[in-house]
């Protein structure tokens, strides 16, 4: 008879909780019991382990086995216990002798010939790992994106063979380390300098980055509105360490996994619309993240907004507005960060010509009403910006000699403005309280006056009233001002009701 524990992590959401792999090896019929709530491919390890253990050289004792994966209600999924059961059956049987199974926790899937293969969300269970201070043992495919963690020990092993051999003293296994960690990639995002023309839309696009606003674009087919989208993650400014850790738990965790060559970039998500409301904000069993905290620190490109169901639209209000959202189901409760930046294009009506000096609109005023009025009042209302984007003349785009300003020139002038704000409110424009407008956003006795004249004639709600100071607190800082004046007021309040009825 023998006991073995062995420290493994389960995923939780972004939270890796801990999880004691007990191995229990006692008389009675032979056969491997595994309880603690385990999920189909959890209950399935039995047979991998079985397989692995044989073809790597041990035995399976012919025992009856338990192995209990502590806490019992915690729900368990995955091949990430794999690696720890075959373990603690080798220290519970007597096959291998260990004293650094107290130091150490281990993750891993096994292949049927004991080799080790990835597992999803490595890098949560490594940064929870080193705040515990033990050496987290997985994967070699999995090593560089744990490694990120700089405060965890991370082994590297590719077969079950090289973890025995660590933990028995014989071997050693090699410290994963990786070149990104603390030093972004590249930008390789699309360059600004490619759209020609388009001057109005190129300032709302600096605005928004140096204030971190949300955009609604409206334009014909063709006029540049995906083009102008794609270049916003290419001028805001780089992501704190902190920051890109916690961008890339993110990804650690999603169906696709982190790619390790995209550490510190922004996020960048542009779902179809025909994406459910689940795949937007989250869900399943276990709520899975949706886009809307892939693309946490980054931008959420939502192209063809009227298109997206309603429902799946008014899902955005609550995480506008937080910055988090929380996905309830009978069984768990789940909040994910979605702090993220959207950006929305849209045609002015259903053939996409209303107000083109070139093409003659086939709708009727009812027809366009209809499909302006898929967008609800109270999502437009936490748009900061909207603006027309107008198709740049045939001749003005095969003559034009010189392009436009860089995205690496206009970051600079980003950086310097969201600089500004940092060192005078300790956030981004977009996210300072409302409460502290008075204090940051004010304004001169005839400014204010304007402000209300304005309001009342465009039928502002207090919400819009605020996103515009807002607004013009960003043009004020762009502008290297340290108070707001009439031409930025102006300026954002040009940029509400661009989506009157016809």
């Amino acid at each position: 008879m023998g006991l073995a524990t062995v420290a493994s992590r389960a995923q939780n959401g972004l939270e890796a909780t801990a999880v004691a792999v007990e191995v229990h090896v006692a008389g009675g019929l032979p056969g491997l019991t595994i309880v603690g709530l385990p999920e189909a491919a959890v209950r399935e390890s039995k047979d991998r382990v079985r397989a692995a253990l044989i073809n790597a050289g041990f035995q399976m004792p012919p025992s009856r086995i338990t192995v209990n994966l502590a806490p019992a209600d915690l729900p368990k999924e995955g091949g990430r216990f794999d690696l720890a059961i075959a373990i603690g059956i080798l220290a519970a049987s007597g096959q291998l002798e260990s004293t650094r199974l107290g130091d150490c926790e281990l993750l891993g899937e096994l292949s049927l010939s004991a080799e080790l293969r990835p597992v999803r969300g490595a890098l949560p269970s490594s940064v929870h790992a080193g705040r515990t201070g033990k050496t987290l043992i997985l994967p070699e495919d999995n090593a560089q994106e744990a490694a990120l963690a700089s405060s965890t020990r991370v082994l590297a092993a590719r077969h079950l063979l090289e973890v025995c051999g660590w933990l028995s003293g014989d071997t050693d296994l090699s410290t994963a380390t990786t070149a990104a960690a603390g030093t972004p990639a590249p930008q390789t995002l699309p360059d600004l300098r490619d759209v020609l023309g388009q001057h109005q839309g190129r300032r709302a696009l600096e605005l928004a980055a140096a204030g971190g606003h949300s955009l609604l674009m409206v334009g014909p087919p063709g006029s540049g509105k995906s083009m102008l989208a794609s270049r916003l993650a290419g001028i805001l400014p780089a992501l704190s360490e902190s920051d890109a850790l916690a961008c890339a738990q993110i990804q650690s965790i999603g169906r696709d996994g982190f790619d390790i060559g995209q550490w510190g970039l922004r996020p960048f998500r542009s779902p179809h619309h025909t994406a459910s409301a689940a795949a937007l904000v989250g869900g399943g069993a276990p709520p899975r993240p949706g886009e809307i905290t892939l693309a946490h620190r980054g931008v959420l490109f939502l192209d063809e907004l009227p298109e997206f169901q309603r429902s799946v639209l008014e899902a955005l209000r609550e995480p506008l507005e937080s910055g988090h959202v929380v996905i309830s189901r009978a069984a768990q409760q789940m909040t994910y960060p979605a702090d993220f930046q959207l950006v929305a294009a849209m045609n002015p009506c259903p053939c996409g010509y209303a107000g083109d000096p070139d093409h003659a609109c086939r709708c009727t005023p009812d027809q366009v009403n209809r499909y302006r009025g898929r967008l609800s009042g109270p999502l437009l209302d936490r748009i900061d910006m909207q603006i027309h984007v107008r198709r740049v003349p045939i001749r003005e785009l095969t003559t034009q000699q010189t392009s436009g300003e860089s995205s690496a020139l206009v970051r600079h002038r980003v950086e310097q403005a969201r600089d500004m704000a940092m060192a005078r409110q300790g956030c981004a424009n977009a996210d300072l309280p409302a409460r502290r407008l008075e204090q940051h956003a004010r304004l001169a006795t005839a400014d204010q006056e304007l402000l209300i004249t304005a309001a009342e004639r465009l039928k502002l709600s207090a919400r819009s009233l605020h996103r515009s100071l807002r607004v013009a607190r960003t043009i004020a800082d762009l502008d290297g001002a340290e108070n707001i004046h009439r031409t930025h007021l102006t300026e954002a309040l040009s940029y509400r009701n661009q989506l009157a009825p016809t």
